[in-house]
């Protein structure tokens, strides 16, 4: 019959307590207090964090990212640690602490063997200071005179509105990311790099993105003669095309041929890396790679700001509709039909009737408003249009319906967007035109959700909050169903 050992008992030589025999003849108390195995590790440390990229500092001079309470924080902390080494570390984890204290704390376990084989095992705090330091990227990005590479985007047009749609696509896909600046000018952007590699990565964005051509240009800043480098400025001149959407255009000869022969004076639908275009009074469409328009360049007959307003007094299908203009399946996008005009401010005068034809057959119904384009009454200096044969020149060209008081629209819309930070050397005559241009972009983004497809939109919440108190009369064009999709993801969609 097996019988347990009780465990022989001694006396602490320090204080006398009765304690089980150990190879030190002490309690723990007396070891911890004669002997101190923290020694040598210091209780407090200093990480140095960059607030611009939000990086910390591993000495040398490698930064990187981590995120509070992580553990590759956890690491950087410790390889901080000297005397570590001599010590077997048990565990480690942090203490919390509010954000903003810009303190670090780490708890850790340790062991070591003292007075022959007893292990000790102890438990300390060490607190970590954290100090701002601007690493090397952030500084020259900080210095506005230090740059390598600039993209210039361009535009010769007399509204912003491709400038604002750019702004949102830049947003979305980060690619302003590495930029050190950015200002505007009257007549487009100029981004500012640190290198050239950098810049062509914007470059190549915006090829895929818009048709337009780049221009490339190098200045040389400074030559060693002993090691043979040279020190270069580049700049990266970006050219997009003179069309926007619902832009009234006259197509040269030879291009609307080789675009299936289409009517040279078509509609620009949308502008992507082709620019999109639809005869409104067949619904041929065609579209125009950015090497084409190049080769044969046009411009705009009109645009949105040009457009007069008119009534629809009636409207029928088109009962010689071509073959193209009927779809397989599904609901059309553009209906041809027969519709029956009068100025808006005219209606009712004798000899004001219009007739034509238009694509928007699946919109417009008798007593709608809708903007189009009244070649009739305009003088256009246009050499493509000047070519072609009078009765081949429609009297007028609906564009795009309209949808009712646009001030108190904007005065109901629940939703915002994001900016870039840009130096603006703009002049300030100039800064109502462009809100005005901005408040037009809104408007279209409402009424078109494959425009508005690509772009980030987000709650506008002080808007929401003051709907909440006041009931507002009409709801806004589109409003309905954006702010559906706002409620579903409730940063953007």
């Amino acid at each position: 019959m097996d019988v347990a050992v009780e465990p022989s008992m001694i006396l602490c030589c320090e204080c006398g307590a009765s304690i089980e025999a150990n190879p030190a003849n002490m309690c723990v108390s007396c070891l911890r207090a004669r002997v101190d195995i923290t020694e040598g590790i210091p209780k407090q440390g200093t990480i140095y964090f960059c607030k611009f990229c939000e990086r910390y500092l591993q000495p040398p001079a490698l930064w990187t990212n981590c995120t509070l309470e992580s553990r590759e924080l956890l690491a950087m902390c410790l390889k901080k640690l000297k005397g570590l080494n001599q010590v077997r570390l048990v565990d480690a984890t942090f203490v919390w602490t509010e954000p903003h204290s810009k303190r670090i704390k780490v708890k850790l376990t340790i062991q070591k063997e003292v007075f022959g084989s007893t292990i000790l095992q102890q438990v300390f705090v060490v607190e970590f200071l954290v100090h701002n330091q601007m690493c090397t990227e952030c500084q020259r990005r900080q210095a506005t005179d230090y740059w390598q590479a600039v993209v210039q985007i361009r535009q010769k047009i007399d509204h912003k509105k491709t400038f604002f749609y750019l702004e949102q696509l830049i947003l979305k896909h980060r690619v302003h990311a590495s930029t050190l600046r950015i200002k505007e000018i009257h007549d487009g952007l100029d981004f500012f790099f640190a290198s050239k590699s950098e810049a062509r990565k914007l470059v190549d964005f915006l090829l895929a993105i818009f048709p337009c051509r780049c221009l490339t240009s190098q200045r040389l800043i400074s030559h060693d003669t002993h090691s043979n480098t040279y020190n270069y400025k580049y700049t990266f001149s970006i050219e997009i095309v003179p069309v926007c959407k619902d832009d009234v255009v006259c197509l040269p000869m030879k291009l609307s041929q080789l675009c299936g022969n289409i009517s040279p004076i078509a509609l620009c639908v949308r502008v992507s890396n082709t620019i999109h275009l639809i005869d409104p009074m067949t619904l041929k469409t065609a579209e125009v790679q950015g090497s084409a328009f190049w080769r044969y360049p046009f411009e705009s007959l009109c645009d949105s700001r040009r457009l007069v307003e008119y009534t629809v007094i009636d409207i029928d299908p088109a009962t010689a509709a071509p073959s193209y203009a009927r779809p397989s399946g599904g609901v059309p996008k553009y209906v041809l039909s027969d519709v029956c005009i009068s100025k808006t401010d005219e209606l009712g005068l004798p000899d004001s009737m219009l007739y034509t034809k238009t694509h928007l057959g699946h919109l417009l119904k008798p007593g709608d408003t809708v903007l189009g384009f009244d070649l009739a009454n305009s003088n256009v200096n246009n050499e493509h249009l000047n070519k072609l044969k009078s009765r081949s020149i429609p009297d007028v060209i609906l564009v795009k319906k309209s949808y009712g008081d646009k001030r108190k629209r904007r005065q109901n819309r629940m939703w915002k967007l994001k900016h870039l930070q840009k130096e603006d050397e703009a002049v300030e005559a100039k800064m109502d035109v462009e809100d005005n241009d901005y408040e037009e972009f809104l408007d279209d983004l409402e009424e078109d959700p494959d425009y508005r497809r690509d772009i980030n939109v987000y709650k506008d919440k002080a808007r929401v909050h003051l709907k909440r108190e006041v009931e507002l009369d009409a709801p806004t064009i589109g409003l309905e169903e954006m702010m559906e999709d706002l409620t579903l993801e409730d940063a953007h969609f």
